[in-house]
């Protein structure tokens, strides 16, 4: 991850090559948020969590896509084992009332990667949605483990998105991230 110094430095350094008419080149940086939505049967949606991916690449495209894996069903889901799945987006208004639990700065290489992973898990045939194997926690902690993070899902996390992510801050604390209560 870039430290804040760092990045302070790179800016002035740009602007300074920029007042001398030199070009420089863009600070291009992909981040990958790690979210959980607490949900609410009353609400209409169970707990979740998912990945929102935003900043640009190296070649200056830009970046701003978010996924979560989910059954298509709930109620397939919930009484039948592997359901039909899907990748979902949530909406602007939809992600500014989650929970941003932790973000690690990716390469071009590490986004392409997590990408090539959500469209793996997207077109996986069959039904490949399980609460207890392959749910919306599975499948961000296959995020977080391309990013080298220890990103196991114990058995009491399995169906509790926000004290999951809260459990991975612990697990691993060169992330400098608080939990959320």
């Amino acid at each position: 991850m870039t430290s804040p110094l760092l990045r302070r430095w790179l800016a002035a350094l740009l602007m300074t090559l920029a007042s001398f008419g030199m070009a420089a080149p863009a600070l291009a940086e992909v981040q990958v948020h790690f979210h959980s939505f607490n949900g609410s049967i009353f609400g209409g949606r169970y707990p979740h969590t998912f990945v929102v991916f935003e900043g640009t690449l190296d070649d200056g495209t830009p970046v701003s896509e978010n996924y979560g894996f989910s059954a298509r069903n709930t109620a397939e889901a919930i009484s039948s084992g592997p359901a039909r799945h899907m990748v979902m987006t949530e909406t602007q208004s939809t992600i500014a009332d989650t929970n941003r639990h932790f973000s690690v700065n990716v390469s071009d290489a590490q986004y392409r990667r997590l990408r090539a992973e959500v469209i793996a898990w997207r077109d996986y045939p069959g039904a490949f949605y399980d609460l207890d194997e392959n749910n919306c926690i599975h499948f961000v902690a296959r995020m977080a483990q391309l990013l080298g993070l220890d990103a196991d899902v114990p058995d009491e996390y399995l169906r509790r998105p926000r004290a999951w992510l809260n459990y991975v801050i612990r697990s691993n604390p060169q992330l400098g991230a608080a939990e959320i209560g």
